[in-house]
């Protein structure tokens, strides 16, 4: 599988293509300009890529600008999780509370919930339902690539905000050690913002995750 990172808009989002045998996932189209969104398109080209699945980590406004530019140019719904739908739907009002604009994004219909599949290629991705960050929060897992996309759940060196709408710590905490940490220390974690890294490393590293982190 390759995965193919862009980081778009001023909250410096990670947008992933992932592909396998000329087939191909979108994951949190954060692009927010035409040129961010033609940059994409252009990847994809030039790869030869058919696009199967769109889909969303979470609904936060830094991860669905391009939602609408996204399924008009693809043809294709996004898929996310249901509990998510309210941030959804509230795309401008949570645009507006940062000051910028966003194209609303198309209608959902197709649900991820704990346990789906998403098939493209020869890979196979297992939905994992982690809340905390949102409270529809997915990641996806390839266990034969042995690659988690983790959204806003698990950063390099920290985990994602909970002081926004429906976050909380505690589920944040026990998605990450309940289904993130029992992947296995040598599982290549893509986050929502900021490089790669490993479930080891932030096991052994993250001071949230070893205890050395003391909020005020």
């Amino acid at each position: 599988m390759t995965v193919k990172s862009f980081t778009f808009n001023p909250f410096m989002t990670n947008c992933y293509v992932c592909h396998d045998a000329g087939e191909a996932v979108l994951v949190d189209p954060s692009a927010a300009t035409p040129g961010e969104q033609e940059a994409v398109v252009a990847y994809v080209e030039e790869q030869g890529l058919t696009m199967k699945h769109l889909l969303l980590t979470h609904a936060h406004i830094d991860h669905i600008f391009g939602c609408a530019f996204f399924a008009r140019r693809f043809g294709l719904s996004f898929r996310m999780h249901r509990e998510d739908l309210p941030l959804l739907a509230r795309a401008g009002d949570q645009a507006a509370l940062f000051g910028v604009e966003i194209e609303p994004p198309p209608p959902v219909t197709d649900f991820l919930d704990e346990g789906d599949t998403i098939t493209f290629g020869e890979r196979t991705w297992r939905v994992l339902h982690t809340p905390g960050h949102s409270p529809g929060s997915v990641c996806f897992h390839d266990a034969a690539a042995g690659a988690v996309l983790s959204g806003d759940v698990l950063f390099q060196g920290s985990i994602g905000r909970t002081d926004l709408w429906r976050g909380s710590l505690p589920e944040l905490m026990a998605s990450i050690f309940q289904k993130l940490v029992p992947l296995g220390d040598e599982t290549v974690v893509y986050p929502g913002h900021g490089p790669a890294t490993t479930i080891g490393r932030e096991r052994r590293t993250n001071p949230f995750l070893t205890g050395s982190f003391a909020p005020l």
